[in-house]
């Protein structure tokens, strides 16, 4: 006789990114397996396989991991992990005032928001008279190592991170989808733009929604109190 298979509850969230319910379960024993040896290995490319993985499976192969931004996937792996091995996550986090230090902090994983910044948009406007402008796509978990600070990146680097980053381009009535060119030809097009232009495209990295907590932190050596903002896989998954 066959063992019983014991089917896991389900529960629905709405994507942070497009206002859409979906749903998911918590992560099986052989799953949760894969992620604590993605954190024993200590690479972020592990890390980011089993979270995909994971997200996969737990949404029931709803979401498309691969090009979902960055911000959804996170969001839902919150979630998910909430459901299976509890709402509250401890941290240890280093106090910033000696940054030697690691205190214990709680974290309730189902208080955590996506947060956008007031003045962040995806429409970069190049001539609103001729109606021409960019719309940017978000960043997806691969794109986690190379955006992940714009600002220390060489020349070419940068040029491929913002080309492989335009979603369309509309010029008057026409539209151009960027997936259609080659890098080269995209890489010509932003170099042709004012440096302007340019800058607003790495605000918008820079704004884009984040899954971010403010926490304050106590040294347990100095006793001095701070506040730390967490934000990213290792911040709340390590």
């Amino acid at each position: 006789m066959a063992l019983p298979k014991i089917e896991a509850p389900r529960y629905e969230l709405t994507l942070p990114s497009k206002d859409q319910k979906i749903e998911y379960r918590p992560f099986l024993v052989k799953e949760e397996k894969v992620l604590l040896l993605a954190l024993e290995d200590g690479g972020q490319q592990a890390l980011i396989r089993a979270v995909k993985d994971i997200v996969k499976s737990c949404t029931f192969n709803t979401i498309d991991v691969e090009n979902s931004p960055l911000f959804d996937l996170e969001y839902v792996f919150l979630q998910i992990r909430a459901k299976s091995v509890g709402e509250i996550s401890k941290l240890k986090v280093l106090c910033p005032d000696d940054n030697e230090t690691y205190a214990d902090v709680d974290i309730d994983l189902t208080k955590i928001e996506v947060q956008v910044d007031e003045e962040h948009s995806n429409e970069i406007v190049i001539d609103k008279d001729k109606k021409i402008g960019i719309f940017l796509r978000y960043p997806s978990i691969d794109d986690v190592e190379e955006i992940k600070d714009l600002t220390a990146a060489d020349t070419a680097d940068l040029f491929n991170i913002m080309a492989r980053g335009i979603d369309t381009i509309y010029y008057g009535e026409k539209t151009y989808t960027g997936s259609d060119y080659t890098k080269e030809e995209m890489n010509e097009f932003l170099e042709n733009l004012d440096a302007q232009i340019l800058n607003k495209i790495k605000r918008f990295y820079d704004t884009a929604p984040k899954l971010t907590k403010e926490v304050e932190v106590v040294n347990p050596k100095t006793n001095v109190k701070s506040k730390v903002t967490l934000e990213g896989l290792y911040d709340f998954f390590g």
